[in-house]
């Protein structure tokens, strides 16, 4: 399984972007696609995850700002980020994981992309 992301850029505080992770390869039927990101000498965290077929979960920071949606057809997920903080800067990754219960945990992710970045200026 490859993982490609996109759509990382530059934008103000209070601004939106929308990523973009697209999924190749042989996978199963069911399994949960996530994003992480992990700043500037900071650890990798968690960010959102969505099941095949519905159920998501947010990390607290980014709830009610972020949104998580998925194209099974295309095997492609989504990260809508709308009013961004400076603190959303970060390089972030997809991943994906074969069994599909969420985990908010990096370990059990088996497939990652290599990553986008997002920077937001005060």
């Amino acid at each position: 399984v490859q993982l490609q992301a996109s759509g990382g850029g530059l934008v103000q505080a209070g601004g939106s972007l929308r990523l973009s992770c697209a999924a190749s390869g042989r996978t199963s039927s069911s399994y949960v696609m996530a994003w992480f990101r992990q700043g500037p000498g900071e650890e990798r965290e968690f960010v959102a995850a969505i099941r095949t077929w519905g159920g998501s979960t947010y990390a607290d920071s980014v709830k009610d700002r972020f949104t998580i949606s998925r194209e099974n057809a295309k095997n492609t997920m989504y990260l809508q980020m709308n009013n961004l903080v400076p603190d959303d800067t970060a390089v972030y990754y997809c991943a994906l994981r074969l069994p599909s219960t969420i985990s908010t945990e990096s370990t059990q992710y088996n497939y990652w992309g290599r990553g986008t970045l997002v920077t937001v200026s005060s």
